[in-house]
This record gives structure tokens, C-alpha cells and sequence, in this order.
């Protein structure tokens, strides 16, 4: 046995047996809960249900879920194997539709080979789900099973097989064909293979543009030509075509495209070299293609090649189309899904792989450039944007061809899709949203950084903030270009042309800093580094709020800041780094101080408290603080026991109305049960969602472990307490950190503005 085999088995042997399983959404932890979930509570949403059937996407979660069916009768590589062998596949399904796009998935597999079964099964079952997938039924089944339920259900049914395949291949083929500079109604296509993946596809090609008379398909007989009888049945007979060709080596012959979806090595590399100039290849058998890459690159420079492997470029996966079809399907209610909704799909993926690929996206595949190409044509399958590109692609679609049962705000869907893929993006999804209401003037002063151009690009796209690079222009407009990034509506300010102003700024930081060690030479040197010009601007209102520190350690950055900047006129002279954390089903955390002060007094910490509080408070979220250490009220004799109780005191008396208690540690915090039972006189009427720790390595060691280990997403750190809006990067931050604080930079902007 070969260790790929047993890994495999292993894989879906070891634990818990399988792939899936069904989790419940709501509690059952109590005797009321449990009344609430089954009877007789549960008979309340029954009766509204039997009232009003279309509230079963009300109070179930028929909505969000879709059947696998099979029966496995033509599993991909496999063939006919019985419909108990293909249920691992069918579990694999159903773990792409959750963890691409989040659809809940029941597979089901059907023990019959008759049509008519699966048919009346499906028909049986349209009341439990939200839509049907089909999935490894032969053809020409699969065929009169997917139109008879189209026909009779009113919920999106949707066979992989078939379109699958032709709405990623055709968003390649459209790819392929700009950058050969073709037209679709001019070019010779040619299919090897004529099952149902190979005909729907030939459809979809003419629904893009492509001629019937310029599309050859040969199946074991031969070219499917007119007025052939041999193997010929009525899905194949639309494709016949007046032609004198009748074997694949003369269909090969001068033909622009090649879509191969028959079998391993019937393609030799004598028929590459007969096609056109700049020949598209697509070889998608599985899981060996008809032809590999190497084979026609060693007669064809000039091809474009895709296949179904991963392990090579231009990987032609379903996986980019039906999860994300479904979902924009499921969303606007669709009662079914139409050519115009797959038409959607294909060019969205399309437009989409002509974007500027994320660093996200680049990290999953060993951090290699991904640039629009001909070895780029689609989206990886890894990329999380297809999510918030197809489906509402998918539900316009259905919207405007009159299959959805109800309209969404296509910008609101976007954000809310945005937000699904991780709980920290829900929390920027409403601060996105705010952050465009009045775009700030937001600086980086290492404009030059690759992360901080892209960074700058993708917030211009996103309409967050109009952002001002620090550097250089022609250095970074070099990089771009090599980065594939456009700066069309980015700033770029070149400080050592700005002789004047940097002597004006040089003499304000001297009388800052002059009686505190810094001489005019000093200064004069300082403004030279880019960091002190971006505050230098920022100080003198020609900017609204810088982010830095992306290529510093933290304390490097921050000393500039408050040596140009400063803390807050009239506040109590600190600064305070504080991180949200959000994790999956429960309430945003927010940690401090997580970067500022080593080892703060009582003072310190209670003037860290009522700050970090005050930030809470202008997200709309009402502060539940607790002062973090080793002792549980007391339980611990110690100085740093008693400096955090003391500081809650004092915190006590600054905003009598702040919900606050501590000294605790840090699961009594967070644990609402334990603080209702064990300790019943704490003052906080729920779990804190405000932790302010004892000392600096506390905090940061928390917030780190929690982002690295469990499943938080980390979003800071916000700097507080400084006069104007500036915040500071952990070095080596990611795009996604880049976008959340200059997004947050801006909101801070505006609050001070008067602008929210």
C-alpha cells in the first residue's frame, strides 16, 4: 500500500470517522433552553411556518442548506461504484460548501440507478433544503434528471458535473483569449470527449459568444459531424456540423482551442503542433490530462495551458463555481438557477483574476507572485475575494432575470460576505462602512514598503480613505508596476524636494523638544527620516492620521510620535496600545495595554482602563472591564494583587458609571457562570469584554497566543491617548492588518472631527 493510500485512509479514518458532522446552533445547556429548542416551545414556530410557509427561512435553517444527491454512478475516476463507495466523495462536497462559502450541506445518497427514483427522491426532499446539488450520476440520466427537476422544483438545482467545469473553463477561456488577442466569434474550438461535462460546457462556450459551426466535438466514434448515426443520441445531435474532418488528429489541425474532458494521454504532442498560433490547451481529465505541460512545451512555445491539477498553473477547479453559485443563489431565495446566473459567474472569475492578487492569497501558494498571465487565467482556488465577487454576481443575476424571491443591496451583501469569513472582519465591516462616510487623509511614511503600496491600491479601490505615500515616485512607481498595482487616486509626497518646509518643520520640532535635549542640528537630521516628515504634516494638519511602524519594532515607531505629536492636550499624558480580538460565536474582546507601558502603577492602570473604556464606547459597545492579574478578589497576597485593586478604585472614582471589577484572573473574567455563582458580589452583569492586565508581557503574550492559537482574529493595535490620529503596526504586519488600521485611523479621524 502507498503511503499517499494510507494517508488517505488515515485521513478519513482516525477521530471521529468521516468528514462532517452536525453541530447545533443554538443552546441547549439549560432545562429552558431545552423547552425552547423542542416542546413546547418549538411548536411556535411551527404554527407561524404552517401560516406562512416562506418563514421556514425564517426559523429554520432550510435557507442555508443544500443536498448532495448521487448515486453514484459515474464518481469522477471511479465509474459506476454504488452510491455507499461514493459517499467520502460526497462528504468532501459537502466540506467545500461549508469551509468556501458557508453552506450547511445533508449528502445524500440515493440506492437506485433509475432515473425516475432519483428524480421522485429529490422531489421528496424539496421542502427540507434550500437547493439541490447533484453530483456523479451518468449521463445520459444526469441529463433528464437535472431538466425534470428543474422543470417541477422551485429551488436552484444545480449538476457540478455538467456546468461546473464550463463556468471556470469559460472564465479561462475568455482570459485566454485577451491575452492572445482573439475574438470569441472568430476562434476554432475543439472537445475531446462528448459525456455531459464536455456538451454542457460546448453550450456555455456558444452562450459566451462562440459560434455552434466553430465548435468541433469528438467523441470514441470520432468528429461528431452532420449526418452521423453511429453512438449519436439527442444531446449530442445539436452539436453536429457540416465538416469533412473525422478523426481527433484532423480536428486538431488549425484549431485555436483544445478543451480536453475525455481521458489520460489521447492527445499527442504531434496534434499540439498542428493547432494555430498561440494554441489554448485545456486538458481537464482527472486525474491525469490528456496531454501534461512538459509534453507541449516541447512543441509548442507559444501555448496557454490549463489542466485539473493542482500541481500545475491554471488549475481548472469547480470548486471556483458552485459553492459561491449556490450562495448568491441561496441569498435572493432564487428559484432555480439560469444561464444568466452561470454567465455571471464565469465573468466575474474572470474579471476577478485581472485584479491584483492579495498577499493572503500569495502566502497559501509559498508566496510566489500570482500576476494576470498566461499562467494565471483564474483565481486560486485558496482566494477568498471569489466568495465576494460570484455570489453577488450570482444573485444580480437572479435579480434581474426574475428568479430571486427577494432584492438585497448588492454593496451591503458584498460587506456582509466580507464579514462571514471571519469574525474579525465583521467587526471591520461596519467601521469600513463608517470610514467612508468622509474619507481621511491618511499618511505611510514607508511609502516604498511592497505590503504599504498594496495597502494603498486596495484602499483607493475599497473608497476607505485617500491615501498619501511617503517616498520617492520614481521608486515606487517601479514597484508597483512589478507588484502588478495600480496607483491611480494614491499621493505620493517626496520629502527631500521639500527643502522649505522641512526647515519649517525641523525649527517647530526644535521648539518642542529644545529643553528637553534636542538641538537645531538634531532636528534638521531628524526630519530628514521620513517618519518625523509624515508627523511633521499630520502635526500641521496637512494629512488627517498616519500609519507607521510596518519595518520597526514597536517602541522605535512610537518614540518619533510622541516626541512630534504627543498625548492628548488635557487628558492625563498617557498612551495606551489596546487589541481587539474577535473571535467565532461570542462577543469582541478587547485586551490592554498591549504594547506602551512595561509595568504601570495604579494610576497608570486606571487612567489605561477609562481610556480603552472610552474607545469602547465610541463603537457603540457598552464597557464591562476587569483588572486581569494572578489573584481571584483577594485570594493573592501580593504587591501586584493590591496595585490592581487599587486601580479599580480609582477607576471607581474617575467614572462611577464604568461597569469595572478585579482584581481576577482571567477565565473568572471572561466566565459568566463562575462570576454568577463563585462570585456573586462582582459588580459586572456579564462577562468582561474590556481585560486590562497588570504588566505589558500579560497582555501581549495573551492577545499573541490567542490570534496564533485560538482561532481569534486579531485587529490593532489602536493607539490611544495621542493628541491626533496616529497608530503604530507590529513590524511585519500582513495587507489585511495594514487595511484594518488605516481603516481604523480614519474612524478615529472622524470621531475627533466631528464627522460621525
Amino acid at each position: 500500500m502507498s503511503d499517499r493510500r494510507q494517508e488517505a485512509l488515515d485521513y478519513h479514518a482516525n477521530g471521529r470517522p468521516g468528514k462532517i458532522e452536525v453541530v447545533s446552533t443554538k443552546s441547549v445547556a439549560t432545562a429552558r433552553d431545552l423547552t425552547l429548542a423542542y416542546s413546547p416551545g418549538v411548536a411556535e414556530p411551527c404554527r407561524e411556518i404552517h401560516e406562512n410557509p416562506l418563514d421556514v427561512f425564517k426559523y429554520t435553517a432550510r435557507g442555508n442548506l443544500v443536498a448532495v444527491v448521487s448515486n453514484g454512478t459515474a464518481v469522477l475516476g471511479l465509474g459506476n461504484i454504488g452510491p455507499m463507495a461514493a459517499k467520502p466523495v460526497m462528504e468532501g462536497k459537502g466540506v467545500l460548501f461549508k469551509s468556501f462559502a458557508g453552506i450547511d450541506v445533508f449528502d445524500l445518497e440515493v440506492g437506485s440507478e433509475k432515473a425516475e427514483d432519483v428524480i421522485k427522491f429529490c422531489e421528496l426532499l424539496e421542502p427540507t433544503v434550500g437547493g439541490i446539488n447533484l453530483e456523479d450520476i451518468s449521463a445520459p440520466d444526469c441529463f433528464v434528471i437535472e431538466r425534470t427537476l428543474k422543470e417541477r422544483l422551485d429551488i436552484p438545482v444545480f449538476h457540478d458535473d455538467q456546468h461546473g467545469t464550463a463556468i471556470i473553463a469559460g472564465a479561462a477561456l475568455i482570459n485566454a483569449l485577451d491575452i492572445t488577442d482573439r475574438k470569441i466569434d472568430e476562434v476554432q474550438v475543439l472537445f475531446s470527449g462528448a459525456g455531459a461535462s464536455a456538451l454542457s460546457t460546448a453550450e456555455h462556450f456558444q452562450r459566451l459568444g462562440v459560434p455552434a459551426e466553430n465548435i468541433l466535438i469528438v467523441d470514441s466514434k470520432g468528429v461528431i459531424y452532420e449526418g452521423r448515426e453511429e453512438g449519436m443520441n439527442e444531446y449530442k445531435a445539436p452539436f453536429a456540423v457540416p465538416t469533412e474532418k473525422r478523426t481527433l488528429e484532423e480536428a486538431f489541425e488549425g484549431a485555436d482551442v483544445f478543451i480536453g474532458l475525455s481521458v489520460k494521454g489521447l492527445v499527442t504532442k504531434e496534434m499540439v503542433a498542428s493547432m494555430a498560433d498561440n494554441p489554448i490547451i485545456f486538458a481537464l481529465a482527472n486525474p491525469d490530462p490528456e496531454i501534461l505541460p512538459e509534453e507541449v512545451a516541447e512543441v509548442r512555445s507559444d501555448a496557454i495551458m490549463a489542466t485539473g491539477r493542482s500541481d500545475y498553473p491554471n488549475q481548472v477547479n469547480n470548486v471556483l463555481g458552485f459553492p459561491f453559485i449556490f450562495r448568491g443563489a441561496l441569498d435572493v431565495r432564487a428559484k432555480g438557477i439560469n444561464h444568466e446566473m452561470m454567465l455571471a459567474a464565469t465573468r466575474s472569475l474572470a474579471e476577478l483574476a485581472r485584479e491584483e492578487v492579495p498577499e493572503s492569497v500569495r502566502g497559501a501558494y509559498d508566496g510566489s507572485e500570482i500576476v494576470f498571465g498566461r499562467e494565471y487565467l483564474i483565481p486560486k482556488p485558496f482566494d477568498s475575494r471569489v466568495l465576494f465577487h460570484v455570489a453577488p454576481a450570482v444573485a444580480q443575476a437572479a435579480m434581474e432575470s426574475g428568479m430571486a424571491r427577494v432584492d438585497v443591496d448588492l454593496d451591503e451583501y458584498r460587506d456582509r460576505l466580507r464579514a462571514s469569513l471571519g469574525p474579525g472582519r465583521e467587526v471591520m465591516r461596519w467601521m469600513t462602512d463608517r470610514a467612508r462616510r468622509k474619507k481621511a487623509r491618511v499618511i505611510f511614511p514607508e511609502g516604498h514598503n511592497d505590503t504599504v503600496i498594496r495597502a494603498a491600491a486596495q484602499l483607493v479601490e475599497d473608497g476607505i480613505c485617500h491615501p498619501v505615500l511617503l517616498g520617492r515616485p520614481p521608486r515606487i512607481a517601479e514597484k508597483a508596476e512589478a507588484l502588478g498595482v495600480d496607483l491611480d487616486g494614491v499621493e505620493i509626497i517626496y520629502a527631500a524636494e521639500q527643502n522649505d518646509q522641512r526647515h519649517e518643520f525641523a525649527e517647530a520640532l526644535f521648539r518642542k523638544r529644545g529643553r528637553k535635549g534636542l538641538t537645531l542640528a538634531e532636528a534638521e537630521w531628524n526630519l530628514y527620516k521620513p517618519i518625523y516628515f509624515a508627523l511633521s504634516l499630520l502635526e500641521k494638519g496637512e494629512v488627517d492620521a498616519l500609519v507607521s511602524g510596518i519595518e520597526a519594532n514597536y517602541a522605535e515607531a512610537l518614540r518619533p510620535c510622541l516626541h512630534v505629536i504627543g498625548p492628548r492636550p488635557g487628558g492625563n499624558g498617557r498612551v495606551a496600545g489596546l487589541d481587539m480580538l474577535a473571535f467565532p460565536d461570542r462577543e469582541l474582546l478587547f485586551f490592554a495595554d498591549t504594547t506602551v507601558s512595561i509595568e504601570p502603577d495604579a494610576r497608570a492602570l486606571a487612567e489605561i482602563a477609562v481610556q480603552s473604556a472610552e474607545f469602547v464606547r465610541e463603537l457603540g459597545i457598552e464597557p464591562r472591564i476587569a483588572m486581569v492579574t494572578f489573584s481571584n478578589f483577594g485570594s493573592v497576597q501580593h504587591d501586584e494583587a493590591r496595585r490592581v485593586s487599587a486601580a479599580v478604585e480609582m477607576v471607581r472614582a474617575m467614572d462611577p458609571d464604568l461597569e469595572i471589577d478585579g482584581e481576577m484572573q482571567a477565565d473568572t473574567a471572561v466566565d459568566a457562570i463562575k462570576l454568577r455563582n463563585i462570585y456573586p458580589f462582582s459588580r459586572l452583569s456579564g462577562p468582561a469584554n474590556v481585560l486590562v492586565f497588570s504588566r505589558l508581557s500579560a497582555a501581549n503574550a495573551s492577545y499573541k497566543l490567542l490570534g496564533e492559537l485560538g482561532g481569534a482574529d486579531v485587529i490593532g493595535p489602536v493607539l490611544l491617548g495621542m493628541a491626533k490620529p496616529v497608530h503604530i503596526l507590529q513590524r511585519g504586519s500582513s495587507l489585511q492588518d495594514v487595511l484594518n488600521l488605516a481603516t481604523i485611523a480614519s474612524v478615529d479621524w472622524q470621531a475627533r472631527s466631528g464627522h460621525i
